[in-house]
């Protein structure tokens, strides 16, 4: 709970500093309570009726100073009043009043306190200072919420919760975490054969966080996956840290994140703010911790159901299985938006599998075994068990089971014995999924979770999971060099101000980036003077203060092959622009690159590549990590680029190794780090890259001008920038 240790640490209601073990124990004595108080009036009582459902063992002490009982428990006038200091306590009373009853509870030792009302932050005004006063007064107590809808544990059989709730008992599951009320609600009526071990809703999360919520999750061995529904983080790094931790303790996370809206079109100041919007940034804070995100509730459920029957998957290689061509066809088609692989079959399982099929079914991945054996539970038990032999990570079988009639499907009952029959001790991962979510029933899920296998609903959703349980298993295998995120560095003190290009240029260079030959000039004598020193063909750009795009503004002249034509376009500028700059062009590019860093106050520094020069927002083709990003991860955000074919030989074309391409890029990064306290945004734009190197011909650098005297030299300006070492 960072902001409570922050808060303690400073000015805590007892003066003491407390470690963080001491702050995980109240989160843990809220999940997990031997006593619950539930204050309030029928809110409170609906509370008393969930923990007798779902069976809770402990005390349970209504709190109401106008009632003698709730549901047939005494109910006592106040929490001075209570027979001990409950572990957790429901709180469904006003806004103003909660913070009088946290005080009490807190006053009182105890863990934690669900706070149910509105009317604090979230709606601004005097909530804000409500707020506050509820953190206050919480001391070293746990609290979710206010505006929370609670929370339940399903392996202990506890429900802090003010609602009819869904869901059973269970031994082992999913924990959920969600910052929706009604989400949470609803989660709990999923009818997806999931097993649920926790649901936590967070509200406005004034103390306690998800990330607190995360580390307690994975102190519990039970639990064999995480899901959260987001809309949006408060502390980015301490969230890190702890992903990190589930990535080494296997522990996959499923994130839906609300609210994905893309930021802006083009902004003024630069093209990688436009590539690199908030949401941009969350892909990249998940992919680094191979957390998978979902699009919907449905792919969310089921991701979750996979890696809690399957857990990681070693690799992307799926064996399909359907007695249809069409649920073939839309198998491979769906393993291809999800790269997923679909390997070609040996000759051994090819000949196993022409022996029980016959001549006329041909043998492929995706197969379609057709219904000659349809009804024969001994040969779609070897034909299932010969696909399974193959060197595959996943095993799927396609089937829609029909049933009105009631718990027997006859025909359909054979496959499912042979799919369980074919699986029985084998180690290999199996699932057997419907294309609609109401075709497979509840009795066949429960027969297949016995059997090892799972069981998922729609071809899409699973194609999805698999792809996430391999992405999990990818990651983890690399834990080496995944780095959970710094804190943001904190801004200097200073305007900003746009670095002219020459100046921009320069410093990157002494990160050991590099740029060709080039001079500034105040004529088109000077411009032509420079041009003979840097030698033919050259470039003249026009540079005026504030202006981020020479391109857009008209303000370049490429290819001038002599001194004639450079005089001619020196003269055309002058007209409008009194300052150029003259560069070597250069000429033997393959492609070109964008490599933009930017600046965000919740992720920090963030680096974009893409498809380069006036192709930027056209092409849309870009990738985006958080930094610091080692080696590795700009190359695989390399490869992905549509536009590296062209650095690869596309066609013949000459191949240009990535290990210089990567090398401008770290160059470009390590300057943005070293200078992370004054940087608000670094662009080269277009980074050329040719068979032996790569060249920045154009950059875009803002700062926090820290000599803060608003001078108008750009180079001054730029102040005592560190350099490479």
């Amino acid at each position: 709970m960072r902001e409570i240790e922050h808060r303690v640490a400073k000015s805590g209601p007892w003066g003491e500093v407390v470690s963080k073990e001491n702050q995980r124990a109240p989160l843990l004595r809220l999940l997990k309570p031997a006593s619950i108080a539930v204050v309030g009036g029928a809110v409170a009582a609906e509370v008393v009726r969930q923990c007798q459902k779902i069976g809770f063992a402990g005390a349970v002490w209504p709190v109401n100073p106008r009632r003698s009982e709730i549901e047939g428990l005494l109910a006592y006038p106040s929490i001075d009043a209570l027979p001990g200091a409950p572990d957790a306590a429901f709180v469904a009373v006003p806004r103003e009043e909660t913070i009088e009853v946290v005080r009490a509870l807190a006053q009182r030792g105890a863990g934690g306190a669900v706070c149910y009302a509105s009317g604090f932050a979230e709606v601004g005004g005097e909530g804000i200072f409500l707020q506050e006063q509820l953190v206050n007064v919480a001391g070293e107590m746990a609290l979710l919420g206010p505006n929370c809808y609670g929370l339940i544990n399903y392996l202990d059989g506890c429900a802090l919760w003010p609602d009819p709730l869904g869901g059973q008992r269970v031994e082992r599951g999913v924990a959920i975490l969600t910052q929706s009320g009604n989400v949470a609600l609803n989660l709990t009526l999923q009818r997806h054969h999931l097993p649920i071990a926790y649901m936590v809703a967070v509200g406005n999360k004034a103390v306690t966080d998800i990330h607190d919520c995360i580390e307690a999750f994975l102190a519990d061995p039970r639990v064999t996956a995480i899901g959260l529904y987001l809309e949006g983080l408060s502390d980015v790094s301490a969230f890190s840290e702890v992903a990190k931790r589930a990535l080494a303790a296997g522990i996959p996370i499923v994130v839906i994140k609300a609210g994905s809206s893309q930021i802006g079109a083009l902004l003024a100041a630069s093209h990688t703010r436009s590539l690199a919007g908030a949401d941009v940034l969350y892909d990249a804070l998940f992919k680094r911790f191979g957390i998978a995100r979902a699009g919907d509730l449905a792919e969310f459920l089921e991701t979750l159901k996979l890696l809690h029957f399957l857990g990681p998957l070693a690799g992307r290689r799926v064996g399909s299985l359907s007695c249809s061509g069409g649920d073939a066809l839309l198998m491979a088609d769906l393993g291809q938006a999800f790269e997923l692989e679909f390997p070609k079959l040996s000759a051994e399982v090819t000949a196993r599998l022409s022996a029980t099929l016959g001549p006329l079914v041909p043998i492929n991945n995706p197969l379609d075994y057709q219904a000659y054996i349809w009804g024969d539970e001994a040969a779609m038990t070897a034909c299932f068990a010969a696909m399974m032999a193959a060197d595959l990570d996943v095993c799927v079988l396609v089937l829609d089971i029909p049933h009105e009639g009631g718990e027997s499907a006859p025909g359909w009952d054979e496959v499912v014995n042979a799919f369980i029959a074919a699986k029985g001790p084998r180690p290999v991962r199996a699932v057997l999924v419907s294309t609609m979510p109401e075709l497979l029933p509840s009795h066949v899920a429960e027969r297949l979770v016995a059997a090892g296998i799972a069981p998922m609903q729609g071809l899409r959703e699973v194609a999805a999971a698999i792809a996430a349980a391999a992405a999990f298993g990818t990651r983890s295998r690399a834990i080496e060099r995944v780095r959970p995120l710094a804190a943001p560095t904190a801004l200097l003190p200073g305007p900003e101000i746009l670095i002219d290009e020459s100046a921009a240029k320069t410093a990157l260079a002494s990160f050991g980036l590099a740029i060709p030959a080039h001079g500034l000039a105040a004529s088109a004598q000077e411009c032509v003077a420079l041009a003979n020193t840097i030698g033919y063909p050259v470039v003249a750009k026009a540079m005026a203060k504030g202006m981020a795009h020479k391109t857009e503004a008209q303000g370049v002249k490429l290819n001038l092959a002599n001194s004639f034509a450079v005089r001619e376009a020196a003269e055309e500028l002058a007209l409008r622009f009194s300052r150029f700059l003259v560069e070597k062009m250069v000429t033997d590019g393959l492609a070109e690159l964008i490599v933009g860093v930017t600046r965000d106050e919740q992720f920090g520094l963030a680096l974009t590549l893409g498809a380069g020069g006036v192709w930027v927002e056209l092409l849309a083709d870009s990738a985006t990590l958080l930094l610091p990003a080692g080696r590795v991860e700009i190359l695989e955000a390399l490869r992905s680029l549509k536009v590296f074919a062209l650095l690869d030989g596309y066609r013949g074309r000459p191949r240009a190794g990535p290990g210089p391409i990567v090398d401008a890029i770290e160059a470009i990064a390590a300057f943005a780090l070293a200078n992370a306290d004054r940087l608000l945004e670094l662009e080269v734009n277009p980074l050329i890259v040719g068979q032996h190197g790569a060249s920045a011909v154009d950059a875009l650098l803002r700062i926090v001008d820290v000599r803060g005297a608003g001078t108008s030299d750009a180079q001054l300006a730029l102040g005592p920038l560190p350099v490479a070492v």
